[in-house]
């Protein structure tokens, strides 16, 4: 199998010899920017206990918050797949983007002109600084997939990185079903 290189719009997937290590443990992460300085992306797989009116409250939603990453966790980040509505938006790839206008996002979501698969928002995000993300997939932290999802904001979160490993096959079978708490085997 061909190693795929890290690239934006790419998935980034925990191996599951990071099992320990619970800021990424069973993470899927999209990167949303990588060059030779450094590499961005966020943790698609891990929903909060809030929602976006907890964390601003002139917004009057409740789409669900994810942790993006360790970094800059008190920072709210949104990916999204409305460009035509929220100018400045960068794009990432599949019909992706990251950011854009703020006043003009919360004027949107109060009039409720977008819907929870248009738009996934983060606290914090997943940074590496040059060649530091290289290092640690020489090290089998992780591997890259290509993100082959229509709408990757409507997966399915529980069973993301088991249908990751499923589909890379060989010894990620194994992995793929074991427990979370693999000290519950």
């Amino acid at each position: 199998m061909v190693a795929l290189k890290p690239e934006k719009g790419r998935l980034l997937i925990a191996e599951p010899a990071i099992l320990n290590d619970n800021s990424f443990k069973r993470a899927i992460i999209l990167l949303t920017e990588h060059t030779k300085k450094s590499s961005v992306g966020f943790i698609l797989n891990r929903p909060l206990d809030y929602v976006l009116s907890d964390l601003v409250p002139e917004i009057d939603c409740d789409f669900t918050i994810y942790q993006g990453g360790p970094v800059e966790q008190d920072n709210l980040y949104f990916i999204h797949k409305v460009p035509h509505l929220l100018p400045n938006s960068v794009e990432v790839a599949n019909g992706i983007y990251w950011g854009g206008n703020f006043e003009l996002l919360k004027e949107l979501l109060n009039t409720k002109q977008l819907k929870d698969t248009d738009i996934r928002f983060f606290l914090g995000y997943s940074g590496w600084g040059a060649s530091q993300l290289e290092e640690e997939l020489l090290m089998s932290s992780w591997f890259i997939a290509e993100n082959d999802y229509k709408n990757i904001l409507t997966t399915n979160n529980q069973t993301l990185w088991k249908d990751k490993l499923l589909q890379r096959g060989g010894r990620y079978k194994i992995w793929a079903n074991a427990p979370s708490d693999i000290q519950m085997n």
